[in-house]
């Protein structure tokens, strides 16, 4: 009897204080641990092509360059013709830059224009959506300017590619749903469509995916460079030849000729004008921790602005994903989603954002004060950030009569009818693009959101490199944005948003998502998982996130579904209660936290944690 209590009392003992390795894992992926690098993208060999750029002895921008290349190479949702932007903590300045590679609306695109062709907003695909690719022209500014290989190196793997690579099927179902676009567009369908007539199109899963024009193409690039090389020149303005090269060369004449082919508008001139630009990231700090955002031609602000909101109230108190925590988040997000959709466009053409005003902590008290404890509000507008900045604001007439976004109406639908229309809705809301993060043992960190020239894309003749769709970021009308009205020159106002903290002046946390415009809600969430709740940074990237609906898309017919919510299926029933009663239109999902991936810096170790959600086929390699 005896022996047998002991058993029952040792037994209770390990259920209330269980061995340590039980909960070792948490998670459904453990979390990545490094000392020398770290390389994280949105496909396992775009992963293992950062993985090889730093086994060459290349930083984090070469490996965040190589991987770039390579999920461009993969159209792992975007693809060479598209837009690229970085965060780049440098560790020989102590400061974080931002790197600017948005394209431009080309000669021709004017709201004039589109509503010549009956269009409210430029379209969604086809020729007339393209800008000018940004991608190739940032690889090569943050190759030149910070990382240390030659261009050679770091395009290896994704000319590898372009020869032939085995198809993932994500990509190559992509593919098969997208082939009636495809087929419009003499280029694109020879290259997605090998199997022109049969059941299935696309390559299929497993094949060899072959880009012989793309692949000639950055081989170009690489032999700018070498001939470059042996004419004396530096490793930089070898590499800056090779940008020549695909802005003002023979790649440049064939992908205009191909452009214009398809009936799109870009020009040479627009090709060489266009400059990527290093420029001075936006900032906010919250609870001492600096949180570095691209300026107002990115959605990026709106994070900021979220957090100096939330920063007047006591988020841990409330508890993780309680009704009264997912009703303050969403409350802060349309606020600062609200002033997105009137006030951020292009910093660089008038008129001039109230940039500073946006980000002063009083006025984001005077929003924190707006906000309705009891109920959603489903009217939120953009509030007046002028008189914090000391100014008066030029649009007033505009943000008086500025109304409510298209809604489509839900009266009268059955469920699947409203399943099915919200579905498509999501598919532009959500629009895809990819993530890549990179650190090393050094000091550099890269954080970028790479994207633009997804399937299904117009490819420009001969080059192999699909044309951008972000022209439709833009409006066409200055009731809905004086600040992000289409005109030839001006970038669009893109979702593109990756994160970059530093904690007492060094790297703290990297993250970025993809998905339009849930991208600022997930890693806001992201953020606050770990600073609030003090989640790990796998827990982080894995938490149940929420998603609203209420900001007007920035993709289609730029319309708004207010009120409505995604919660995670794990969120109790109680709280699901509590919402509807708020006014909230639930809907459950079972996987809500990305694509998203991040680095935490272990500087007490002097280690890297890598995190990367659940959602997607996101992936990481450390050392």
């Amino acid at each position: 009897m005896r022996a047998f209590l002991a058993a029952v009392l040792i037994g209770a003992a390990l259920l209330m204080y269980p061995p340590h390795d039980v909960h070792a894992q948490r998670t459904a992926k453990p979390v990545l641990h490094g000392s020398h690098w770290m390389a994280f993208t949105g496909k396992p060999l775009g992963a293992t092509a950062g993985a090889m750029t730093f086994q060459k002895g290349g930083n984090a921008v070469d490996a965040a360059a190589a991987m770039l290349a390579a999920v461009a190479t993969m159209w792992d949702v975007l693809s060479w013709g598209g837009e690229t932007q970085a965060l780049i903590y440098n560790p020989q300045t102590g400061k974080v830059i931002g790197i600017n590679a948005a394209g431009i609306a080309p000669t021709g695109a004017t709201p004039e224009f589109y509503r010549s062709k009956g269009m409210k907003y430029p379209p969604s695909e086809g020729p007339l959506a393209a800008i000018t690719p940004g991608t190739p022209g940032g690889l090569l500014l943050m190759l030149a300017e910070f990382g240390r290989l030659s261009l050679a190196q770091v395009l290896e793997p994704a000319i590898q590619m372009a020869d032939g690579y085995p198809i993932e099927e994500q990509t190559a179902r992509s593919i098969e749903n997208n082939k009636d676009a495809l087929k419009q567009w003499r280029y694109s369908r020879e290259v997605m469509l090998p199997h022109q007539g049969e059941e299935w199109e696309a390559p299929r899963p497993g094949e060899i995916f072959r880009q012989p024009d793309l692949a000639a193409t950055l081989r170009k690039l690489v032999e700018a460079e070498k001939q470059a090389l042996a004419a004396g020149k530096s490793r930089k303005e070898a590499i800056y030849a090779a940008y020549d090269r695909f802005y003002k060369g023979d790649i440049a004449q064939e992908f205009v000729r191909g452009n214009r082919e398809m009936g799109g508008l870009i020009t040479m001139q627009d090709l060489a004008t266009w400059k990527p630009l290093i420029e001075e990231p936006v900032k906010t700090t919250y609870k001492g921790i600096e949180v570095y955002k691209l300026n107002t031609w990115t959605q990026g602000p709106v994070l900021l602005q979220a957090l100096n909101i939330l920063e007047n109230v006591d988020l841990k108190s409330m508890g993780y994903n309680s009704a009264r925590y997912i009703h303050t988040l969403y409350q802060a997000m349309n606020l600062a989603f609200a002033d997105r959709d009137f006030y951020y466009g292009d910093p660089y053409l008038p008129p001039v954002e109230p940039i500073q005003g946006l980000l002063s902590k009083e006025y984001a008290k005077t929003r924190f004060q707006q906000i309705n404890w009891e109920r959603n509000d489903p009217n939120v507008r953009p509030g007046d950030p002028y008189p914090f900045q000391g100014g008066t604001n030029p649009f007033r007439h505009l943000l008086e009569q500025w109304g409510k976004p298209s809604v489509t109406s839900q009266q009268g639908r059955d469920a699947q009818a409203q399943a099915e229309a919200n579905a498509e809705f999501d598919q532009s809301f959500r629009a895809g693009t990819t993530s890549i993060q990179a650190a090393d043992a050094e000091g550099w960190v890269v954080s970028v959101t790479p994207s633009g020239a997804w399937i299904p894309a117009v490819i420009a003749g001969r080059t192999g490199v699909g044309m951008s769709q972000r022209a439709q970021q833009f409006v066409t009308d200055e009731a809905d944005n004086p600040f992000n009205v289409i005109r030839p020159g001006q970038r669009p106002r893109v979702t593109l948003t990756p994160s970059l903290a530093l904690k007492d002046g060094k790297p703290f946390l990297s993250s970025a998502v993809q998905g339009g415009d849930t991208q600022d809600q997930n890693l806001l969430q992201f953020f606050l998982n770990a600073v609030e709740f003090g989640m790990n940074v796998q827990e982080a990237a894995e938490a149940a996130n929420i998603t609203s609906y209420q900001m007007r898309s920035s993709f289609g017919e730029h319309d708004s579904r207010p009120g409505r919510l995604t919660l995670n299926e794990s969120v109790p029933g109680w709280v699901r209660q509590d919402l509807q009663r708020m006014g909230y239109s639930l809907e459950l999902a079972r996987s809500t936290s990305g694509p998203l991936n991040g680095i935490f810096f272990d500087w007490r170790h002097g280690t890297f944690w890598g995190g990367s959600s659940t959602d997607g086929e996101d992936y990481g390699i450390a050392w």
